[in-house]
């Protein structure tokens, strides 16, 4: 067993949802504060020490349109355009039991259960293992105690629906906060780890 770190990054409102009350595909309330620089800056941070990507089917099809073109378009951002070239030259593991083949190169396929996926990459390989924007995952992760860092940006909205994160039933877990930055529209950039 490696002593590789599993970390999650996603963005949550101020009621706790990761989209909004219009379902899975709302993300309007969103986006005026995840482009923000608190929200790139969480982002890089969150990717920098990462060797491998975990993603749950809807993010690995959802990232592939919008990422592999950013990663060649001169005109983003640079912290977008470092993130877009990780992803699409790291290793990603893709936890499905629909896809029969890997949506992106240097991806494949793992028709088991995110714990399962976890303990197999912990045993082998080296740097930090990422779950980005995947709520499915994370939560089962947060529900097995298999996450060792958050990386959350809260935006200041109440979307008065969506899915919430952090449901009930959960173990009981102590976290410290190892960054914490707020932008000028509200925006707040929090870093917790594990405390073990």
């Amino acid at each position: 067993m490696t002593d590789r770190m599993v970390t999650a990054n996603l963005a949550l409102s101020l009621d706790g949802h990761y989209h909004g009350a219009g379902g899975p595909q709302d993300f309007a309330p969103f986006i005026p504060f995840v482009t923000t620089d608190v929200a790139r800056d969480q982002m890089s941070r969150s990717w920098e020490s990462a060797t491998t990507a975990l993603l749950g089917r809807n993010s690995a099809e959802g990232f592939l349109g919008f990422w592999s073109t950013v990663a060649d378009d001169e005109s983003a951002d640079a912290r977008d355009r470092g993130y877009a070239k990780w992803l699409v030259g790291v290793e990603k593991v893709v936890l499905s039991s629909t896809l029969t083949e890997a949506p992106w190169d240097h991806a494949r396929i793992v028709n088991a259960p995110a714990a399962s996926a976890v303990a197999d990459l912990k045993a082998a390989g080296t740097g930090d293992i990422l779950v980005n924007s995947a709520p499915t995952v994370i939560k089962a992760l947060l529900a097995e105690d298999l996450i060792d860092r958050l990386y959350l940006t809260i935006v200041p909205v109440i979307t008065g629906g969506g899915s919430r994160l952090f449901g009930t039933g959960l173990p009981t877990t102590t976290w410290t906060l190892t960054h914490q930055q707020t932008g000028p529209t509200g925006e707040m950039a929090v870093t917790y780890t594990r405390s073990r």
